[in-house]
């Protein structure tokens, strides 16, 4: 299947080279990346050398106009809508790793992103791209909205417990940390080395755009906290909720993530808390929980690497689904140790 990528350039976009080399079905023919037009992909980022030594970024008008297969696009929000109409109508298969089709209320997406949706028809029919919580909906689909990666590690960890009643749907809580790739390649003030080593930090309090994903997700009301935390990969999710049935314990809750997690390749449940790191270089997300009887509340727990599961891996998991290959197809079912 011929391929193109959007938005190629960034850390999203890389690490979708990176896992298409490997895919036995999958051949990159254009990598669309504005800011390093002309330029190779192994000057770019030298990882990738051996496996494009010849390979140069395109413009986005170049990709427009080739004749492809799939799109996957990793491009910022507000750009993917702008294209994804004229790539469906020519036939074209789109994997959007971006936010504009995940929400499926045009006035709530006018609400969290400050503008009015310029494909609301769209909103509808796009199919979300969480494979564990929608594979059956994923197979055919014509455009997939890959998930963000906070809204991927917060429904893992949580999805189990509100789908089965056990957890209460008011007053879930949600802290998060990310690693510095989460935010992109481009530079700002926060990301400088001097600010970023030895610290954390809150950000997007009460209002990150994430939060009405999690929400439409698990269908619950959320208040959601990322924090940004001085490694390059990684994501770990911290989530609270009350439980519903006094006599709900660990076990019990342990017992249901191993239910439902059973026949799904790339979720491991343990008894230990995740870490952080636990996941990192590969499409593994692993989830746990705690029921504290004293309180009265579930402590859900999940980790995963932010650009693989959270991001490209996951795009390309949804994308063997919908095109009815092996899920597990080109995706490392193991990280990298120490």
């Amino acid at each position: 299947m011929k391929v193109a990528i959007a938005g190629a350039s960034g850390y999203a976009g890389s690490e979708l080279l990176r896992l298409c080399a490997t895919h036995p079905d999958l051949e990159v023919v254009i990598a669309a990346g504005s800011s390093n037009v002309g330029r190779q992909v192994g000057d770019h980022v030298p990882a990738l050398a051996a496996q494009y030594p010849s390979l140069v970024f395109s413009s986005m008008d170049e990709l427009l106009n080739c004749e492809v297969d799939v799109v996957f696009l990793a491009l910022p929000h507000g750009e993917s809508q702008r294209v994804v109409p004229r790539l469906l109508d020519r036939g074209t298969q789109v994997v959007d790793l971006g936010a504009d089709f995940r929400l499926k209320s045009a006035e709530e997406y006018r609400t969290w992103y400050g503008e009015d949706h310029s494909a609301p028809a769209l909103l509808g029919s796009s199919v979300y791209g969480l494979v564990e919580r929608h594979r059956t909906e994923l197979v055919g689909a014509a455009l997939i909205a890959s998930p963000g990666c906070y809204p991927t590690a917060s429904a893992l960890a949580l999805g189990p417990f509100l789908d089965h009643g056990v957890m209460e749907r008011e007053g879930v809580v949600i802290n998060a940390l990310s690693g510095a790739s989460g935010a992109g390649r481009a530079t700002s003030e926060r990301l400088h080395f001097a600010r970023l080593t030895a610290n954390a930090e809150a950000y997007g309090l009460v209002h990150h755009r994430h939060t009405p994903e999690i929400q439409q997700e698990v269908s619950a009301a959320v208040l959601f906290t990322p924090h940004l935390v001085p490694t390059s990969r990684g994501m770990l999710v911290t989530a609270y909720g009350r439980v519903t049935n006094a006599t709900f314990d660990t076990e019990a809750a342990l017992d249901l993530l191993r239910a439902t997690y059973a026949n799904d390749p790339f979720i491991v449940v343990t008894e230990e808390p995740p870490t952080l790191k636990d996941p990192v270089g590969s499409n593994l997300c692993f989830v746990s929980a705690r029921v504290d009887s004293r309180t009265g509340w579930i402590i859900a727990m999940s980790s995963l690497d932010n650009l693989i599961k959270g991001a490209a891996g996951q795009a390309i998991q949804a994308w063997n689904i919908a095109s009815q290959r092996d899920e597990v197809l080109g995706l490392p079912l193991s990280g990298v140790t120490p």
